[in-house]
């Protein structure tokens, strides 16, 4: 049962063309380290889903906007930037209170979604047209524009990250925005349309519905205004997206799910490898869709491999996400620790063997919280339920594997593609492999390195299209080509 802190004395509104409005529902938003509940945050309802389109569809149209140079809109965005920095406690608190990151990866985000915003502030101002080659007399030239207003709804797990990746480059690309965030984590968004209401956005060009799928969601992924949808969450809402989109012939971006392996072979080294795979799979208490949360070991190194991840994993600290040194703080919700502990007792059920974890934690001081301690799992094969499906959670499965053939047959034995490590001291091997994973981002001798200006997407389940890099503002705009006629006696 939910406990209740101090309530804000009204609900927490959405914004619309720069203006706070109050739904006639609300819901509760609730610390998952304490069980506690922050405050209620307003519902935009279907008809709230229409005034905002509205609202976004005049503001795109307006000249202020439309006809505002390259480099005014990336003045706008790089202040956006240090906006966000200025206000950098508030906003990894905010995120801290409603999913439990551990604060020092929250500060991480926070710095991460403002180099963002200067990113696609750069691209912005040096991104040209492209003159293309005639076949005839006249000049051809092909221009790239917003294609109006863009619907970014966003995932619970990273929302400063994440809604950075879709709306700084939207921006950028000169569209109007509605982020609808995920009804965990409702307001790091409200915070920084108000950021970027302070450094000169015009109103309307950044709107924030909160609310639930159902009710805030699917209105808007349907509404007839809606030209664009960029989607990051899970594989089964991500097909509910697509099917509308397709219905309504409409371009999506869907960024989703993963099950990515992380293959160790017997050549590496191994107290790097193990540090690395238990980042890959814990940091975020192992709600990714990055993580590494299936282990591959080549069986002659497998007894010790597993010996240094058991002692690594059990060294981990979990607790209160705002003290110093947590390795880990709660999952995101109680509801999401059912659905974890449910895949841990199904692995147990098929015959695995739990190496660490699979437990709540034994200090009474956190039972009030959504807390699970980080579990190794081990003694199943590939087909096992709990190596095939996306846990999002603290749970590795160790799998050993024999030769090159055998690891890769494994390895894409899956429905997903977003992301692999390798790990080896033969970069030859490292790029055979490489090439031989359906993986959307593939790591050697590292894992989770991300850069803005690097592509990112999946192959398979994982997903349709790419974010980041200068296609990530592309992907925001549609080709326009103009031929201007040279003939003489025309």
């Amino acid at each position: 049962m939910l406990q209740t802190a101090s309530i804000a004395p009204a609900p927490i509104p959405f914004l619309i063309g720069g203006e706070p409005v109050r739904g006639e529902a609300v819901f509760q938003s609730v610390n998952p380290a304490t069980g506690q509940v922050n405050y209620e945050v307003s519902v935009a309802s279907s008809a709230d889903v229409d005034r905002c389109v509205a609202v976004a569809q005049e503001a795109a149209r307006a000249p202020k906007w439309r006809n505002m140079k390259p480099h005014e809109r990336a003045r706008i965005l790089y202040a956006i930037a240090e906006g966000m920095m200025a206000r950098a406690d508030v906003l990894a608190q905010i995120q801290m209170r409603e999913n439990g990151k551990v604060m020092a990866e929250c500060r991480a985000q926070v710095a991460s979604a403002s180099s963002t915003f200067r990113y696609y502030a750069a691209v912005c101002e040096t991104l040209g047209a492209e003159v293309t080659p005639s076949r005839g007399d006249y000049l051809s030239m092909t221009l790239h524009q917003p294609y109006g207003v863009v619907a970014a709804i966003t995932p619970w797990n990273s929302p400063l990250t994440m809604e950075a990746q879709k709306v700084a480059p939207a921006l950028a690309a000169g569209n109007a925005v509605i982020v609808k965030p995920s009804e965990v984590t409702p307001t790091a968004a409200l915070e920084v349309a108000d950021i970027a209401l302070a450094a000169g956005l015009p109103p309307g060009i950044l709107n924030v519905l909160t609310g639930t799928g159902r009710d805030t969601g699917l209105p808007l992924v349907r509404h007839p205004g809606v030209r664009m949808i960029s989607f990051t969450g899970g594989t089964e809402t991500g097909r509910t997206i697509g099917r509308i989109a397709a219905e309504r012939l409409v371009p999506v971006a869907l960024e989703l799910g993963g099950k990515s392996p992380n293959i160790l072979f017997a050549d590496a080294d191994l107290e790097a490898a193990v540090a690395g795979v238990v980042t890959g799979i814990f940091e975020g208490s192992g709600q990714s869709c990055i993580a590494g949360s299936r282990l591959f070991v080549q069986r002659a190194v497998l007894d010790e491999v597993v010996g240094r991840l058991k002692a690594r994993t059990q060294a981990l600290r979990v607790g209160q996400p705002d003290v110093a040194g947590m390795s880990m703080g709660p999952l995101s919700s109680f509801g999401h620790r059912e659905r974890v502990e449910g895949f841990v007792a199904d692995a147990r059920a098929a015959g695995g063997e739990i190496l660490a974890g699979g437990a709540r934690p034994e200090d009474p001081a956190l039972d009030a919280g959504a807390f699970y301690m980080p579990t190794l799992v081990a003694g199943l094969t590939s087909a096992a339920r709990v190596c095939r499906e996306e846990i999002f959670g603290p749970v590795l499965c160790i799998l050993p594997f024999d030769d090159e053939d055998d690891l890769v047959a494994q390895a894409n034995d899956t429905a997903y593609g977003l992301a692999c490590g390798i790990w080896t001291a033969d970069y030859k091997r490292a790029l055979r492999v490489a090439r031989a994973i359906d993986a959307g981002t593939v790591w050697v001798n590292t894992y989770k390195q991300l850069s803005i200006s690097t592509p990112f997407g999946g192959f398979k389940d994982s997903g349709i299209g790419r974010e980041k890099g200068i296609g990530g503002m592309r992907l925001y705009q549609q080709a326009k080509s103009i031929y201007l006629g040279l003939d003489a006696t025309a």
